[in-house]
């Protein structure tokens, strides 16, 4: 009686989970399963706003791209196999990378100031939304108030523009002054470094009237001043943001991934101009970062791109930022 209770159980578990997976029976009416529901693709938040002191601080995701990589774009100066160990520590591929695009937004209360325009809406696929996520997040372009470019390559610079018509069209500018003499000279135009010249004359050049040149330590309004981080362009900047005794550091590209270039400062990266100022300036502002304990925010860091780094005896290690600045 046992043995056959169970056999009949079997049976009629066995049959009603058949039913569950190609039909569902309702009031003892059956009805065909549903086809196959189409799947909607990888989504990822585009906007994160935190606050430090009385500032509000805004990290709006202008794209990523996946790329081959991270090796050599990043390591170029040690062994594919070494940059793929320490890769898969990390466990991430050695094959692919996603790298995204953060430009920032910080409210003080009296004006609003962004940091970097993103790629521009018809630069590369899978970025230049920047303009677009930026009134998602409740602020449109006609109220910046200053636009504060930390170095002149395209994916900084190319939303400056939308359309042929200034993307913030009440705002001030401010840029690095050696950064404008440097891709400004007549040198710029040929070789190399002939395409992103070109971009500064469509996108900044023609700015130029409202613009102020910053050098090292410059209050750019109350609150942020400059620091030099030259090396990744000639006259790249970094920013020091403090309110009410609270304390960011925007290093922009001071360092371009949160494992290659963090933990293993001294590896060149491609896209460094001066490579050994560059290693110099990474080992220069995050010794201060960490020392300091305070966050950072990195342009190409994993979006929301806020986090903190801890001094290792090779480099750094990038701890995300959770709930620290929205107590």
């Amino acid at each position: 009686m046992i043995n056959s209770f169970i056999m009949n159980r079997r049976a009629a578990l066995a049959g009603s989970f058949g039913l569950a997976a190609g039909q569902l029976a309702i009031g003892g009416t059956v009805t065909p399963a549903l086809a196959a529901a189409p799947q909607k693709g990888i989504a990822t938040p585009e906007i994160n706003r935190v606050k430090l002191g009385q500032f509000e601080i805004t990290s709006i995701l202008d794209g990523s791209v996946v790329a081959q990589g991270p090796h050599p774009t990043f390591g170029e100066n040690v062994d594919a196999a070494e940059v793929a160990a320490l890769l898969e520590k990390n466990f991430l591929p050695s094959d692919r990378m996603r790298n995204s695009f953060t430009p920032v937004v910080v409210n003080t209360g009296r004006e609003i100031v962004v940091f970097d325009t993103g790629n521009g809406a018809a630069r590369r696929p899978d970025a230049g939304n920047f303009v677009q996520a930026l009134v998602g997040s409740g602020i449109s372009p006609g109220e910046v108030d200053l636009v504060v470019i930390t170095h002149c390559h395209g994916d900084h610079i190319g939303g400056l523009v939308e359309n042929g018509e200034p993307a913030f069209p009440n705002a001030r500018y401010a840029i690095g002054e050696k950064e404008f003499a440097f891709w400004t000279s007549p040198d710029r135009a040929s070789g190399p470094t002939a395409n992103a010249a070109a971009l500064v004359q469509k996108n900044v050049v023609p700015l130029k009237d409202k613009m102020t040149f910053l050098k090292q330590g410059d209050e750019v309004i109350p609150g942020i001043s400059t620091i030099e981080a030259f090396g990744h362009t000639p006259g790249h900047l970094a920013f020091n943001i403090e309110s009410e005794g609270r304390r960011l550091v925007l290093t922009a590209d001071t360092a371009n991934h949160y494992v290659a270039s963090l933990q293993r400062p001294d590896w060149n990266v491609r896209f460094d101009m001066d490579k050994e100022a560059a290693i110099a300036t990474r080992r220069k502002i995050f010794d201060m970062i960490a020392a300091d304990r305070v966050p950072f925010i990195g342009y190409h860091m994993p979006f929301p791109a806020v986090g903190y780094v801890e001094k290792t005896a090779e480099g750094y290690r990038y701890v995300p930022a959770t709930y620290q600045l929205t107590l």
